[in-house]
């Protein structure tokens, strides 16, 4: 787990059992209760990495993602030469992947 605060544990516990409550299973009110205590971590600035974003919503367009996010995916697929790519170009080479 990583280094969080006792505030951080709170929400942690609040949003899993706000999740549970909602009639989810015990491991999905986890990985929501973590993703959310982490996000709020990484905006703040106390993460190593303010880049790691995720892939971005899976049900928006490529278009609609950030250039992190599509890198996130990019790596995911293991397109090469991904760092150097600009935005469009990571739309490209993935939507060739797929």
């Amino acid at each position: 787990m990583p280094a969080w605060t006792d505030k951080d544990q709170r929400q942690y516990e609040h949003v899993k059992e706000s999740a549970e409550e909602r009639g989810g299973t015990e491991d999905r009110a986890k990985e929501i209760a973590a993703r959310t205590v982490n996000k709020q971590r990484r905006e703040e600035g106390r993460t190593p990495s303010q880049h790691t974003q995720g892939t971005g919503n899976p049900q928006s367009s490529l278009d609609d993602r950030t250039r992190d996010e599509l890198y996130n995916r990019a790596r995911e697929l293991n397109i090469e030469g991904r760092s150097d790519m600009s935005k469009a170009e990571l739309i490209q080479a993935i939507r060739a992947a797929n």
